[in-house]
């Protein structure tokens, strides 16, 4: 397929958008022992970030933990992170991933403003409403429940909208200052100036299973992350986030991002071979550490909906559930699959891959060019169209 530049490749207003994780933490993107070609240091990182920029990615996710954990021996800060490969590429958009608890609202709508000017609007940010207890309590920060984080983040995102827009169309004399008293912050005509490059703020994203993540999706949310899930699964959640969303007069105005992991070789026999040995050389002690921590995430909801809830440990050697999302296989198989994913409503596909150094720029070359010229014939759009085709790979198993 002949190259394409990416501005020229990106065209089309109605695309789905393409994220890839920033391997900014030790270990990939599996928990497993199998010998990966990807890099957590800067120098790698900016590679991954200029290649990614060059195929036509549009979105880069930094990940957050303050902690070793579950093969992650190593960690970069995400905001510190992101402003780096921001600084090293030209379109790339880079979200951040921000843990209410360790931040206060104040400290990262300044950060992110400031960025937000030095990058000429291309941060966002993720507000993770945590699982890991270890790493709250070894920072001496209280540990809540599930229902309790999510209310946390909540708040947390109801400030950020508040500095980040109050009285950003009236002259600096003239605003009032944002004003806030909730249960978890508190702020009292504080003035943020100056306010973001993008209007009306930088685009915040967060994600989740549970009823709590999907309340915040449709009342504070730009953008609502889904785990790997099946067919079924994801029709349920855009169709029920939507509903809130219109609830609260919020009707069109959440966005829908799917987690996948991507595997494409030349025949699906080889990519599925890749899997298994991916699954099969799973660190298991670190996998099952892993599963016993997420109960703290969706086992420990009322109704056992959120996320992790329902996982197997073949799943969780994936962190977010990626191998779920079936992006395994030949490129045009995987182009087939994501399509159906644009039909049932996601807005943008986040991947990850075993080898950075090459498997980024394979997807730029092989994959991301053929949805492109899919979707210019019109595929994408019809979900019963697009389910008759390919469907059958999303049945549960």
């Amino acid at each position: 397929m002949a190259t394409v530049e990416p501005h020229e490749l990106n065209r089309d207003p109605d695309r789905l958008l393409f994220a890839y994780w920033v391997p900014n933490v030790s270990g990939g993107l599996v928990i497993s022992k199998i010998p990966q070609r990807t890099s957590w240091d800067l120098d790698s990182n900016l590679r991954y970030a200029q290649t990614a920029e060059n195929a036509g990615f549009e979105y880069a996710l930094t990940q957050i933990r303050f902690t070793a954990s579950y093969g992650a021996a190593n960690q970069h800060e995400s905001v510190s992170f992101s402003q780096a490969l921001l600084h090293g590429t030209k379109r790339l958009r880079v979200i951040a991933a921000i843990l209410p608890g360790p931040w206060s609202p104040v400290t990262v709508a300044k950060q992110i403003a400031s960025i937000d000017h030095y990058s000429k609007g291309r941060i966002a940010v993720n507000i993770v409403s945590g699982w890991f207890k270890g790493e709250f309590t070894a920072i001496g920060e209280w540990w809540l429940d599930h229902a309790e984080r999510y209310r946390r983040s909540n708040e947390f995102m109801r400030c950020l909208r508040g500095i980040w827009t109050s009285g950003q169309d009236k002259p600096e004399e003239e605003d009032p200052g944002f004003t806030f008293a909730g249960d978890f912050y508190r702020f009292r005509n504080y003035k943020l100036s100056p306010k973001p490059v993008q209007k009306p703020h930088p685009p915040i994203f967060q994600g989740g299973n549970s009823d709590d993540a999907r309340k915040n999706g449709a009342e504070v949310a730009d953008w609502y992350f889904m785990n790997g899930n099946d067919l079924e699964g994801f029709r349920a959640q855009i169709e029920d986030v939507k509903a809130r969303a219109a609830k609260v007069g919020r009707e069109g105005q959440v966005k829908f991002a799917v987690n996948g992991f991507v595997i494409v070789r030349d025949t699906e026999e080889e990519a599925v071979r890749v899997l298994q040995e991916i699954q099969g050389k799973a660190d298991a002690e670190a996998v099952e550490a892993f599963a016993n921590e997420v109960k703290n995430a969706g086992q420990s909801t009322a109704n056992k909906q959120g996320m992790w809830a329902t996982s197997t440990f073949n799943d969780l050697v994936q962190y977010n559930d990626g191998f779920k999302t079936r992006l395994i296989g030949t490129a045009e198989q995987v182009a087939e699959r994501i399509l159906l994913l644009k039909s049932l409503g996601v807005n943008l596909v986040l991947t990850a891959f075993l080898h950075y150094e090459e498997e980024v720029e394979r997807f730029g070359r092989e994959v991301l060019p053929l949805v492109r010229k899919l979707e210019a014939e019109g595929r994408g759009k019809d979900a019963d169209f697009e389910i008759a085709r390919t469907g059958d790979v999303y049945k549960k198993r």
